[in-house]
Parts: structure tokens; sequence; C-alpha cells
């Protein structure tokens, strides 16, 4: 049963109509006193609360109202509805409790969409002391394939990304450089119904201010000097599917307000136009910086990261999980026994090395290390003294065995192996994805990013 409060007759009138016509049980009341009520004597999943009951319009009386809810049912997910909505009274609504900020007039469509996301949403999250479902488990229900690893801290995040993919609710995935944000934004999305939809990754911190709009929302013809032809924007681009906003913490400040803008009100202008555009988009954000820190000196919006973090997920560092770190290098492993077509194999001593490595930089750090292994060795098993040849800790020159700094950057070795990747499948997409670990959408947009030729038919 949902609980409806809101002093205007007609309003409760058309939501308990949309509520019901989805199959849902309402009960609409128009005081607070009314809702505390039924809240005694019965027990909703979920209340739409009105943040205005008299002629002030100032929402503290919904607010007030909140918090009581809030102080006597902690776990009861309330979204806030209002025709005089203001930045700041959405902040003080989810400082207090509140899961959504809706504006009147409203979408059918958006309220919707918010209210089946947080019913959905609504049981209990995973909690450490709560056990993991298996991995084998977890592949049966979903797509997990591109995700390595059977740590606790993991398997618990996949349980939640099952859950939270076939809604709608808007992501923020944190964590150091190269814990796997990105593998897992894909996994959400691929996991959702707009899984055949595009996805399509910004990294926010490669955009200027001055070139913002024109990035994200596209723009027309004439709309500056240098706009020679219309430009389509990432938003657009990302239509019906996933936009993933990569280093959202390296967003300026003037941009994070045009950014609010779209997920506030979901329309933007295409720049040089001045008709709105409706966005029809799941969002997911990522970083690996502190949005709260940020948020307390000023760097980044408050309101902003409530509008994001609906769902938060945060990524263990692999020094935190060091029993999947044999599992990733016999994967790495696996994948260039193919594309090298050589029967490699890692001795034991050395995984038990590798997982004392701090690794500051994560799964990619390993990722490269094994490669630059494999790539250096000469033989086909690989021992300690292959792995200690190439590492270097954080903060130290170079050793002996190591290539020189600058001989051969990250993106390179990336082209070199997919290219022998496509000419050891013989181009066929979807074994060249498995082989290198990616998932097709991947492979495809780092085959577009570097520019290497494919067929758009696989066999």
């Amino acid at each position: 049963m949902l609980l409806l409060i809101d002093d205007d007759i007609a309003v409760r009138t058309s939501l308990s109509l949309l509520l019901k016509k989805e199959g849902l049980d309402v009960s609409a009341v128009g005081t607070p006193g009314e809702a505390l009520d039924i809240l005694q004597a019965q027990k909703p999943e979920l209340v739409v609360l009105d943040m205005n009951f008299s002629n002030d319009t100032s929402g503290v009386d919904g607010l007030q109202l909140l918090g009581q809810i809030k102080k006597q049912y902690p776990d009861l997910p309330v979204i806030l509805i209002t025709g005089w909505a203001t930045i700041d009274l959405a902040v003080k609504g989810m400082k207090l409790g509140a899961s959504d900020f809706i504006n009147k007039p409203w979408k059918n469509s958006h309220f919707m969409e918010s209210v089946r996301t947080i019913l959905q949403l609504k049981p209990a999250e995973n909690t450490p002391d709560v056990v993991p479902a298996a991995r084998k488990k977890l592949d049966s229900q979903f797509d997990f394939g591109a995700i390595v690893g059977e740590d606790p801290q993991m398997l618990r995040i996949l349980e939640t990304v099952g859950r939270v993919a076939p809604t709608d609710a808007s992501v923020l995935i944190t964590g150091e450089s190269g814990t796997g944000k990105e593998l897992i934004a894909e996994a959400i999305h691929q996991n959702s119904r707009r899984s055949r939809q595009p996805f399509v990754k910004v990294n926010l911190g490669g955009i200027s201010s001055s070139l913002f709009e024109s990035e994200m929302f596209g723009h027309v013809r004439g709309a500056f000097t240098d706009a020679r032809t219309d430009r389509v924007g990432r938003f657009e681009l990302a239509g019906k599917g996933t936009i993933f906003l990569d280093e959202i913490g390296d967003l300026e400040l003037s941009s994070q307000v045009k950014l609010l803008r779209v997920l506030q009100d979901r329309t933007y202008e295409v720049l040089g136009s001045s008709r709105s555009r409706t966005v029809d988009v799941r969002v997911i954000a990522a970083t690996n910086r502190n949005l709260e820190e940020m948020v307390a000196q000023g760097n980044f919006r408050e309101d902003l990261l409530y509008r994001i973090n609906l769902i938060t997920l945060k990524l263990p560092a692999l020094r935190e999980r060091p029993n999947d770190i044999p599992l990733l290098v016999g994967h790495f492993v696996k994948n260039l026994s193919e594309l090298y077509a050589r029967p490699l194999r890692v001795e034991r001593e050395a995984l038990q090395w590798l997982k004392q490595l701090p690794l500051p930089g994560n799964i990619r750090q390993l990722k490269n290390l094994v490669e630059r292994a494999v790539l250096i060795s000469p033989e086909d098993v690989l021992s300690l003294d292959h792995f200690r040849q190439q590492y270097q800790p954080s903060g130290t020159k170079g050793t002996a065995g190591l290539p020189e700094v600058g001989a051969m950057t990250l993106e390179e070795m990336e082209v070199r192996m997919i290219e022998r990747a496509m000419t050891f499948h013989k181009g066929k997409i979807a074994r060249v994805a498995r082989s290198l670990g990616l998932t097709r959408g991947a492979l495809y947009r780092r085959l577009d990013k570097y520019r290497i030729p494919y067929s758009e038919e696989e066999s």
C-alpha cells in the first residue's frame, strides 16, 4: 500500500488514479494528522508527501512531517512533491531522508519511474554480516562475464548491481583509480531494460566549462564562431540508453549547475537553439574523489550529489581483496595465451608474491604488470623473477629489466593487443572481446577510438 499526502483534492485524485492504473493500492489523505493515523494503523511501502499544507509556501509543513515520519519509521521511503520547488528545499528534504524530489506539475512517466524504482529497491541493503550469494548463482542470474572476483565484498556489490540494474535509479560508483568502476557501470547497463540501447561514456574531467554545453547537449551550426556544422550532444547519443559520467568529481562548478538542471528537470536545450528537448537516459556517475569532503570545501554542489547518489557503490581496492589477485592473473594470462598462441602459466610462488603487493594502481596496474611480464619473457612459464623484473613500486625509478619510461605507453600496448587479437580471431568481435576481457560494447568503443578497422557483420 502507498500513502499519498496532499491537501489538494485534485492532486490526490489525479495521483490516486495514476497509481491505481499501475496496479498499486493507494490511501490518500489531506492532512498530516490523518497521515500519522494511517501510519500507526497500517504499514505502507512508500509515502508520497506534499510539502505545503497552508498558505505558507516555504515547505516547512512538509519538512516537519517528513522529520516525524523518518523518526518513527526510518526505513520507510518518502517521495517529496511540491509546486514551490527550490534546490535548497530539495537538499533539506534529502538530508532528512527523502528518497526523491518531484516538482509540480509532474510528468506521469517520471513520477511512476520514481515510484517503481524506489519500490524495487526497498528491501534492506546488503550489510557486512549477510553472507553473499555464491558467484555461480549470480552468474546464472546476471551477465557479469567481464567482472572477475569471488571476494565477499565484490559479491555483495554484484548482488546490489543485480537488484539496481532493472530500475532507472541513478548510481554513484566510487573507488580508487583502477578498481573497475567502468566495468561495474557497464554491468549495470548490460543487465538493465536499456541494454539494447547505447551506453555512452563521458570523461567529465576532460571537458572544460567553455565546451561543456556543446559536448553534452550539442550545438547547431552558427551557435558560436567555430560551429560550422550541427553537433549531436552526448545526452542525445545516449537517448533511451545509459550515460556514464566518469570523473564527475573533476567537473567544474559552473558546469555542475548545468548538469544539475538537466538531471532535475530532465530537459535541455541544444546550444544555439531555443527549443527544449526531453532527456530519457539512465545516469551512472563515477569518481575516485571524496565528494562529501568536496561539498564541505565548496568544490562540489550538495544538491548535485543528492541527485546522483540514490544508490552508491564503493568498490574495494585490490589490496582489500588479495584472494582475487590469483583469479585476475589467471584471467589475464588466459586471454594472453589465446592472443599470443602460447601455453602460458604462472608459478605458485609468483602468485603468492603478487598477493602481497600494495598495487596502488589496482586492477589496471596488475594487468599492466602481467602484460609486461608476458611480452618481455621468452618463456611460457612465468616465475617470480619475471614479475619482479617488471614491477616498479610507486615512487621509485626504473629497475633492471624494466623498459624505459616512455618506450611503450599503456595506450600503445592496448592498440597492439587489440590488433593482435583481431588478427588471431579473424575479426570475430565476440571472440576478440572475450579474449581481452571486454564487453563487445567496450571493444567497439576502443576500435572506433583507435580507428582499427572491423566488419559490422559478426560471424
